[in-house]
């Protein structure tokens, strides 16, 4: 298994390391960048179209991985196929109508992104298109959430969790590493998380995706050289949701018990807390949900005395905080899962409580 892990996680992240190196250049070449003003952070003009490079090293090795599998299914496997990834060769195959659909979403959403990257569409119509995506994954792919309620009811939520996810994630995307660093500890967890019920499918995806971000984060740390814009926050963000929806994280016949269900939502508390959080202060406000401002979580750090960077690291602490524990959540007994939710609760609320403070007023 370390073999796979290795390959599927180095292998995204030395093609990020190069892919972002030269689009970087590119970008600064031919101008696309994202100049600072309004509620952006940045104090200079960063080079755009990280998402490019993300998004190429997500999908080329997910894209590649699954048809050498379909190629290889009805053959001996080379003697460069890892001895523990070759038993799974036919079941990776299986999947592989669902890996080309659930690619095809994200380049759907990655070419809005980049569109508006270029020139902004408007709020409505990305969300427009996320729900379409959402859609087309939990209704003819048959990805779903709850799958013990009713189709109609199952599709419902599935779409609403993806467009959470979807935005969760493109609005943690207003501080260096911020979105990318959350997401990065999402996915390592999810694919502990899906390691450790015996999958083989959802971890070796979820590690591809976690290597591609933290290559990506070699130059999207603070200080930034470049970002990944919407054309990488939104897939990131719909990956996020994604990954979940393919882990089993309830089978009795595997001693996998209810509380498993609640692991995506414990990982992802902190995207959670922010996504609800500033949309109620803007409507509180009389502003549209959509809107970019600086209202959110990591702002209101800033606001109370914290660098951009310790707040982005903060972050990335209480997202670990979080999720870290969930990795149990689905083979331990009550008492023990109920501790492991009050320990996800008494962060997201310590959080809530430490931005009652007063900000710091700057002189």
């Amino acid at each position: 298994m370390y073999s796979i892990v290795l390959l599927a996680f180095g292998g995204p992240f030395l093609l990020s390391l190069l892919a972002t190196a030269m689009i970087r250049r590119w970008a600064r070449r031919v101008g696309f960048l994202d100049r600072p003003g309004g509620h952006k952070q940045h104090a200079a003009p960063l080079a755009l179209g990280g998402g490019i490079a993300l998004v190429a090293s997500i999908c080329v090795p997910l894209l590649a991985a699954t048809l050498a599998a379909w190629f290889l299914r009805d053959a001996p496997a080379p003697a460069w196929v890892p001895s523990a990834l070759r038993p799974h060769i036919d079941g990776i195959a299986s999947k592989a109508g669902v890996m080309l659909a659930v690619v095809a979403g994200a380049l759907v959403l990655h070419v809005v992104g980049l569109l508006d990257d270029r020139r902004p569409l408007g709020p409505w119509s990305k969300f427009a298109v996320q729900v379409l995506v959402a859609g087309f994954i939990a209704g003819p792919v048959g990805i779903r959430v709850l799958e013990i309620l009713p189709a109609p009811m199952s599709i419902a939520v599935s779409v609403l969790w993806i467009v959470v996810m979807t935005n969760a994630f493109n609005f943690l995307d207003n501080m260096d590493g911020l979105s990318a660093g959350v997401a990065a500890i999402a996915a390592a967890v999810f694919a502990l998380a899906a390691t450790g019920t015996g999958q083989i499918f959802v971890p070796t995806m979820a590690w591809v995706v976690a290597g591609a971000l933290v290559g990506f984060l070699v130059f999207n740390f603070s200080p930034a050289s470049i970002i990944m814009g919407d054309a990488g926050s939104l897939v990131v963000g719909y990956l996020m949701s994604v990954l979940t929806m393919l882990t089993t994280f309830y089978d009795p016949r595997q001693g996998m018990t209810p509380f498993g269900v609640l692991v995506p939502v414990v990982v992802l508390a902190v995207p959670l807390y922010d996504v609800v959080s500033v949309v109620t202060l803007r409507l509180r406000a009389g502003d549209s949900p959509l809107r970019g401002d600086r209202r959110h979580f990591s702002h209101r750090l800033v606001r109370r005395g914290l660098s951009p960077r310790g707040a982005v690291l903060t972050v990335y602490l209480a997202t670990a905080a979080t999720g870290l524990p969930a990795i149990a959540l689905p083979r331990v007994d009550w008492p023990t899962a109920v501790l492991l939710l009050v320990q996800c609760l008494t962060v997201v609320t310590m959080i809530a409580l430490l931005e009652q403070t007063e900000p710091i007023k700057h002189p």
